[in-house]
C-alpha cells in the first residue's frame, strides 16, 4: 500500500516537473527611449549594402534603420567577420523560412527571400549591415529569428 502511494506521489512530482520544464520562458528585450524614438522616426534614408566583386546588393528602405545604424548599433569592427557570417547564415535561413509561410508569419514583414550563400565572401561591410538590419528588425517588430536575443 505504501509503495503504491509513493509511486503515485513520485509520478505526480515527475509529471509536474516535466510540465514546468516544458514551458517556454519569454525573455524580453530592453528597448531604450532613444531606440524607441528611432523606431518611430520618419527618417527614410536608405542603406545600400553591396560588394562590387560579388555583384551582391541589398537596398534597405526601412524608415529609421539608417539613423539606428549610425546611433544605436555597435560600431564597425566590434564584431569579427566570422561572427557576422555565422549569425547571418542562421538568420537568413529563419528569415527565408518565414517568407515561405505567409499564412503563419506576417507577409508584410517577410516579403522577399534573401539569397545568402555561406560559401561566398561578401566582405565585412555587407555582413555588418545585414546583421545589424536583422537586429534592428527583430527589436523594432518584436520578432525572434534565432535562438538568441537580438541585443546590441
Amino acid at each position: 500500500m505504501k509503495k503504491n502511494i509513493l509511486q503515485k506521489v513520485f509520478g505526480a512530482v515527475m509529471m509536474l516537473g516535466l510540465i514546468l520544464s516544458c514551458t517556454a520562458q519569454k525573455e524580453t528585450v530592453a528597448i531604450s527611449e532613444e531606440e524607441k524614438a528611432v523606431f518611430t522616426s520618419e527618417d527614410d534614408a536608405q542603406v545600400e549594402i553591396k560588394d562590387e566583386e560579388t555583384e551582391y546588393e541589398i537596398i534597405i528602405i526601412e524608415p529609421g534603420f539608417y539613423q539606428w545604424l549610425q546611433s544605436i548599433a555597435r560600431p564597425e569592427g566590434y564584431y569579427s567577420q566570422h561572427f557576422l557570417e555565422n549569425r547571418n547564415q542562421l538568420l537568413v535561413i529563419n528569415w527565408n523560412q518565414r517568407v515561405l509561410q505567409p499564412q503563419r508569419f506576417n507577409p508584410n514583414l517577410y516579403q522577399l527571400q534573401i539569397d545568402y550563400d555561406p560559401n561566398i565572401d561578401y566582405g565585412y561591410d555587407v555582413n555588418y549591415k545585414l546583421y545589424n538590419y536583422f537586429i534592428y528588425f527583430q527589436r523594432k517588430y518584436n520578432q525572434r529569428l534565432g535562438p538568441f536575443l537580438p541585443r546590441i
